[in-house]
């Protein structure tokens, strides 16, 4: 597990066996990515897929770009991968006076180019009616008059409709799209993923359990509260990443609008500090060898407070070899996770 980014600017990590590797997100620039892989000796040539959790602009705002450049794969639920495109579709409203005016022109163009047809048929029938050679009129006709009058007329239409003009490559192209269902395993290369719903304010997000060679590792961020299923995914976890967003005192006193205070701390908001330390205190089975608490809100939380939480619920479980509590970062990426 290498996690490159984690925040509220941005995520992504990888996730890698012997034969097979995934990045899971794409929250920063392609560049940026790409910087930060190289960072931590991650060829991004041998990325297998791209996997999202959800759409949210922190979990995929590199995605087109690095999928095309890669030409691989990327994993989708399919509400999430609609919800994507509608996200970099534009939208454009228009008044009915605009609407009016707009069909108007269009109509104008189409009269214009049917006359100039009109006309260029009618000079070339004459030109042939005076050759006096009826046969060679109506064969050279197609050839010659008709065909530049489409071209002409083609050449009219597309300087006056603005519709032509404004035919632009589609935002949303990627390589190959999958569907995966949350509830439902699926496999990419040699990595077995087990996808399971989380509450987060998206269209269908999604966190995992990824297992290869013995090994499982899981990743949970972006949820508002710990439901049972939820709970369960996270049993016999090696690795796991889990959300540790924000302090509720900081919360509640720090910059945020009110309105996005009341999402935070809504049950398809994010983790605060306090509700993992709950689940690492009463759920938590105890049995991973590193958890690492990410997507830390830079404005409402600090790395101490979320490491002397976590640290203070695991208790005694922590040793040398087992439950060490990692903080995933921002600005830079974490040193790979090797089991």
């Amino acid at each position: 597990m290498t996690v490159l980014a984690s925040g509220s600017k941005g995520n992504s990590t990888v996730i890698s066996s012997s034969r097979t590797r995934v990045l899971v997100d794409a929250g920063l620039s392609c560049r940026e990515l790409l910087k930060r892989m190289a960072m931590v000796d991650e060829d991004p040539a041998k990325l297998d897929a791209i996997l999202i959790t959800h759409e949210h602009l922190d979990h995929v705002a590199g995605l087109a770009v690095l999928a095309r450049r890669l030409k691989i794969p990327v994993f989708f639920t399919e509400p999430t991968h609609r919800a994507w495109v509608r996200m970099l579709t534009p939208r454009t409203t228009m008044s009915y006076a605009k609407w009016m005016d707009r069909m108007q022109l269009e109509k104008a163009a189409r009269a214009e180019a049917s006359a100039v047809a009109t006309l260029a048929a009618a000079e070339e029938g004459d030109e042939a009616a005076g050759r006096g050679d009826p046969f060679s009129a109506e064969m050279e006709l197609p050839v010659e008059a008709e065909g530049d009058c489409d071209r002409e007329a083609l050449a009219e239409i597309a300087v006056s409709a603005p519709a032509a003009a404004s035919i632009k490559a589609d935002p949303a192209f990627l390589p190959a799209v999958e569907y995966f269902t949350a509830g439902r395993n699926f496999s990419i290369g040699d990595i077995a993923i087990t996808p399971f719903t989380v509450p987060h304010d998206a269209a269908d997000p999604c966190g995992f359990v990824f297992e290869a060679e013995g090994i499982r590792m899981a990743l949970a961020t972006d949820l508002g509260y710990m439901p049972p299923n939820v709970k369960q995914a996270l049993c016999r976890i090696d690795a796991l990443l889990l959300e540790s967003n924000h302090d509720l005192e900081m919360l509640r006193d720090g910059p945020y609008p009110w309105s996005v205070k009341q999402r935070v701390l809504s049950r398809v908001g994010h983790l605060s500090n306090d509700a993992t330390a709950e689940f690492l205190a009463k759920e938590y089975d105890g049995g991973a060898a590193y958890i690492v608490l990410g997507h830390l809100s830079e404005s409402n939380n600090q790395p101490e407070l979320a490491r002397i939480a976590a640290e203070n619920a695991i208790g005694d479980r922590m040793t040398l070899l087992g439950n060490k509590v990692l903080l995933a970062e921002q600005a830079a990426p974490l040193a790979p996770i090797t089991l």
